[in-house]
C-alpha cells in the first residue's frame, strides 16, 4: 500500500480512538446525555430534532443529525434516539440508534429529590466509501486520473457493534425559586471493536457529568446555568454557561432565550431560542478560539435544536352534588 493510503489509514485510525459526536446545545439532546433523562419531562410526550455542522472552512464538514422522542408509561421512562454523522472525502458515517428506559425513585431520606437510575442500549454502524477516495497509483506518471483503478484491495467498508451504557440523574427542588437536575453516565461500556481491519480497535467509554439549574429571579426572567463535563479515553471536553429566559406571556407560554457557552480550550458559543406553547427552537455558533484559528478564521459551528411536546387531553372532572330527598 502507498504513502498516500497509509497516511489516510492513519487518520481514519486517530478518528476511531476519537470522541463520540459532541453538541454545543446539549440540554436539548438529553437522552445522548444520559438515560436517565428519558421521561424526564411535565409534559406526556417530547419530540427532539438537532442538526450541527463543523469546519467547513477548514475541510470537508461534519454533519450530524439527531432525533429522539421519549415518554412515560407506568413510571418508567422510555426514549428513543436515532443520529447521523458523516465526515471526510470518504464520506465516513456513522448511524447509531439507542433505547433508554429508567425508574424514577424517591427516598425517604432525600426529601425533594427524584432519582432516576437508566440503562442505554445502542446498535452502532459504521460505513466508509473506499470509492471516493483518490490513491497514488491513480497517478499515470502524467497527470492524476480519478477514473484509473486504484489498485487496492480492503477488508471490509463497514462495521455493526452494540453497545451499552448506564446513568443516573438527580432531580432536586431545592425551593419553588430553585431547582437543580444533575447526572453521571456511561456510554460503550462494552468496549466494541469498531476496526474495519484485523487490529482491534476498542472504542473508549465515555463519561459524562452534568448539573444545571433553575432560578427565577422575578415572574417575567429566569436563570438557567449549568456545566458538562465529557471524557472518551485521552480527550475530554467541558463546557460551562447558561442562558436567560425571559416571559413575554406567561398563559400562552411565549419565551425567549440567550445566552453564552465555553468549550475548554476550544471555542465560545452563542445561543438564542425561541419558545411558543409547545414548539421550542434553538440556534447556535461556535467562534473558534484554539489552535486551529489560522485555518478556521474562527470558525467553528452551526447548531440547531427543535423540540416539540404533546399533553394528553385530561377531561376536567366535575362533581356533581346529591341534593337530599326532602328538598
Amino acid at each position: 500500500m502507498k504513502s498516500l493510503t497509509i497516511i489516510f489509514l492513519f487518520l481514519v485510525h486517530s478518528m476511531m480512538y476519537g470522541q463520540d459526536i459532541h453538541w454545543t446545545q446539549y440540554n436539548d439532546n438529553p437522552l445522548f446525555q444520559n438515560p436517565g433523562n428519558a421521561g424526564a419531562f411535565q409534559e406526556d410526550f417530547r419530540f427532539i430534532a438537532n442538526y450541527r455542522n463543523q469546519w467547513r472552512s477548514v475541510t470537508v464538514p461534519f454533519s450530524t443529525n439527531s432525533f429522539s422522542a421519549d415518554t412515560r408509561y407506568k413510571n418508567w421512562g422510555l426514549g428513543l434516539l436515532a443520529f447521523h454523522d458523516q465526515v471526510g472525502d470518504g464520506k465516513l458515517r456513522t448511524v447509531e440508534c439507542q433505547a433508554n428506559i429508567n425508574r424514577p425513585i424517591n427516598l425517604s431520606m432525600l426529601p425533594n429529590h427524584t432519582i432516576r437510575p437508566g440503562v442505554n442500549i445502542g446498535f452502532n454502524y459504521r460505513q466508509i466509501n473506499w470509492s471516493s477516495l483518490y490513491f497514488d497509483n491513480q497517478y499515470n506518471g502524467y497527470i492524476f486520473d480519478p477514473n484509473a483503478p486504484s489498485n487496492e484491495s480492503f477488508q471490509s467498508d463497514s462495521k455493526t457493534n452494540l453497545s451499552l451504557g448506564l446513568g443516573l440523574v438527580d432531580d432536586w427542588k431545592y425551593s419553588d425559586r430553585l431547582t437543580f437536575h444533575s447526572g453521571i453516565s456511561a456510554f460503550n461500556l462494552n468496549r466494541p471493536n469498531q476496526g474495519f481491519y484485523n487490529q482491534v480497535v476498542l472504542r473508549d467509554v465515555r463519561w459524562n457529568i452534568f448539573t444545571k439549574a433553575s432560578y427565577a429571579l422575578t415572574s417575567d426572567w429566569t436563570l438557567l446555568p449549568s456545566f458538562q463535563y465529557s471524557r472518551q479515553g485521552k480527550y475530554q471536553e467541558c463546557m460551562l454557561g447558561g442562558l436567560a429566559r425571559y416571559a413575554f406571556s406567561t398563559r400562552d407560554k411565549v419565551n425567549l432565550y440567550g445566552g453564552l457557552w465555553w468549550r475548554n480550550k476550544d471555542a465560545m458559543s452563542m445561543n438564542i431560542a425561541y419558545e411558543k406553547g409547545p414548539l421550542y427552537c434553538g440556534i447556535s455558533y461556535d467562534i473558534n478560539f484554539s489552535k486551529l484559528v489560522p485555518a478556521s478564521n474562527a470558525r467553528g459551528g452551526f447548531e440547531i435544536a427543535v423540540k416539540y411536546v404533546i399533553s394528553r387531553f385530561k377531561p376536567k372532572q366535575i362533581i356533581h352534588r346529591v341534593c337530599p330527598d326532602f328538598i
